[in-house]
């Protein structure tokens, strides 16, 4: 259990670079707390004791602003960056060295029954502000972009952003894991600027065909 815990604390310094001391981490990182609640409670949920598991995610919830139900099965290493927001529902299952940022929805689509949360596979990082819904599988070594909404099966190794997201990153090689999330590709934004290129061609072409009817006419009017 102290290997554990001290794992975790670990994952921290790792993970932030604003994480100073260790009292500091224990102290004041609230996705740490969420995490060691959330491992209290579910090993109760695993023994039936639903109400209590509950009554402890929900205590956890108050005090760190992150939702954890106590039936999500997370593995080792995971690390949740400030945290306020965080939605990880009751079938979600996350895989070692993950790591979520604020405002991630780990949820459902609606009222189906059985699995119908995310498995997220190891190494996996979902950026700031993300939703990832319904029981799909996001791969090894994936990437989401901060604020996408992501809502079918994402390849390992792969970056996808955009509403609804879209793989734009797939080249066989891991990418690296680090939280420079902001530098992620906006196909929408390279979309914008392609047919912004495409515009400014359509007037050098419409410019040249005016000034070339311009002379045409002087030549005619000269003659």
């Amino acid at each position: 259990m102290f290997n554990r815990l001290k794992e975790d604390i670990e994952v921290v310094f790792d993970q932030d670079p604003a994480a100073r001391s260790t009292l500091e981490v224990i102290l004041t990182y609230s996705g740490l707390h969420a995490i060691w609640a959330h491992r209290i409670a579910h090993a109760l949920y695993k023994r039936r004791f639903f109400f209590i598991a509950r009554c402890i995610s929900q205590i956890s919830r108050f005090f760190t602003g992150i939702e954890i139900h106590p039936g999500a099965k997370i593995g080792r290493r995971f690390f949740i960056d400030h945290g306020m927001g965080v939605v990880i529902g009751e079938t979600c299952e996350i895989g070692d060295n993950v790591t979520v940022f604020q405002g991630v929805t780990l949820g459902g689509t609606g009222k189906e029954k059985g699995k119908r949360h995310p498995t997220i596979k190891d190494n996996a990082l979902i950026a700031t502000g993300a939703k990832v819904l319904g029981s799909i599988v996001i791969g090894e070594n994936a990437k989401i972009g901060a604020g996408s909404v992501v809502l079918k099966d994402v390849p390992p190794n792969s970056t996808v952003v955009g509403i609804p997201g879209k793989v734009v990153i797939q080249d066989g090689v891991r990418i690296q894991k680090d939280l420079n999330h902001r530098d992620l590709p906006d196909p929408i934004a390279d979309r914008i600027r392609q047919l912004e290129e495409e515009i400014a061609q359509l007037r050098e072409e419409l410019a040249a065909i005016k000034k070339e009817g311009s002379e045409r006419s002087n030549v005619h009017s000269n003659i």
